[in-house]
């Protein structure tokens, strides 16, 4: 019988930087001249832009009028509640962020280039000197909490929800003051504080408003799935902006004149929550139709009955599969919180516009909305990177 030879392993080139991109971008003639139109595109655009960051921006505006993009009008003299408020964040998502972590290296290059970048951006920021402090004591907590973070128990951090559910409260009331603080009005409150406030607070709202839609839209009681289904299918044909300026405008005006007026803050979450619900309630519902029909009939054998299957079995796995979804469904809500500013809100664009209009800043559009533009960005892909990272530990898409 003849023996077949042993032919020795092809070839393979070593993975440096040129074999890359001699196989990438100079495979053909093609590729290379598009390649190289593309470089020269590229370096131009960054040339431009360097020229205009270093020789015609004028980057005053955001050094005079940085505490208002921050804070708004907040009484200077209680900035150190802010403080309290954003060290009180950091170390419970610096916990928090730990715990997630635990099982991968303790400082991955990611998580190094942002600690540094923090870090030098609160040396060099343009405000004072003790501000400068406070900063790097709350990135120095930050990174120590997530050490310990790694450490705890994931038991106990079982906890951590409610912890952060308890610390609202406290929040709140530095934040807006009373018991023993001084009061500020909500109309006050701007920036990316408000911003962050109309976020955060729109999002824990609508996440259960909108599990509990999705779930009556599929429940088999007819008047509660009739209820869900006009009310997702009202909301969603509307547009936002049509239901904050209800909200905002034409509400008080259906309200008995003895009725106190809300405050627009409250008001402006409702709208938002609203919103957000319908959409995810059919975020939520898809991943509840995903979920295999033979799990809910081995439940069902094994006697659990509708309220348990649905907590301890369907809701579960719905939530997992829609996971991307929710994310960039918080992701949106985060940034429509911009047009509040159509309202008279002081949030980050409504501020931007109030600066804008000071005459001394008239025509410094550039330099206000690229410096507005990284604060969404940085607070976005934040988010992403958190839903991104719970896809992973849940093993969305890959069993």
């Amino acid at each position: 019988m003849e023996t077949i030879p042993v032919l020795p392993p092809p070839a393979t080139e070593s993975p440096t930087p040129w074999n890359w991109a001699r196989k990438n971008l100079f495979s053909t003639w093609y590729n290379s001249i598009l390649t190289l139109v593309c470089l020269i595109i590229a370096f131009q655009t960054i040339k431009g832009i360097l020229v205009w960051a270093t020789t015609k921006a004028q980057w005053r505006v955001l050094e005079a009028n940085l505490p208002l993009f921050f804070v708004g009008r907040f009484p200077s003299e209680s900035y150190w509640r802010l403080w309290i408020v954003t060290a009180i964040i950091a170390l419970l998502g610096g916990l928090t962020w730990g715990n997630i972590q635990r099982q991968e290296r303790l400082w991955n290059p990611p998580l190094l280039i942002i600690l540094g970048a923090a870090v030098v951006g609160a040396v060099i920021s343009p405000i004072d000197l003790t501000s400068r402090l406070y900063l790097l004591g709350i990135i120095i907590a930050a990174a120590a909490s997530y050490v310990i973070g790694r450490q705890i128990n994931p038991k106990i951090m079982g906890w951590m929800p409610a912890i952060w559910v308890l610390s609202f409260p406290i929040v709140l009331w530095l934040i807006k003051g009373g018991l023993g603080l001084t009061e500020v009005s909500t109309n006050d409150w701007g920036g990316l504080v408000l911003t962050l406030f109309l976020a955060v607070i729109s999002i824990v709202l609508s996440f259960p408003l909108g599990v509990l839609l999705a779930l009556g839209r599929q429940s088999s009681l007819p008047v509660v799935k009739l209820l869900s289904t006009l009310y997702i299918e009202i909301i969603r044909g509307l547009p936002l902006i049509g239901i904050l300026f209800l909200g905002q405008v034409m509400l008080q005006l259906f309200l008995p004149p003895e009725y106190p007026k809300l405050d627009r803050v409250i008001r402006a979450i409702a709208g938002l929550t609203l919103f957000s619900a319908a959409y995810l309630a059919e975020n939520v519902r898809g991943g509840l139709q995903a979920v295999p029909r033979g799990q809910i009939e081995a439940a069902r054998s094994i006697g659990l009955n509708t309220p348990l299957l649905t907590i301890l079995i369907v809701l579960p796995q719905a939530l997992r599969i829609v996971i991307p979804a929710i994310g960039g469904q918080f992701i949106g809500l985060f940034m429509d919180t911009s047009l509040l500013s159509l309202f008279g809100m002081l949030e980050l664009i409504g501020i931007s516009r109030a600066v804008l209009a000071n005459p001394s800043y008239i025509g410094r559009y550039a330099e206000v909305y690229i410096f507005v533009g990284i604060i969404y960005w940085i607070f976005c892909y934040s988010m992403s990177l958190a839903s991104r990272k719970i896809e992973r530990t849940l093993g969305v898409g890959q069993r």
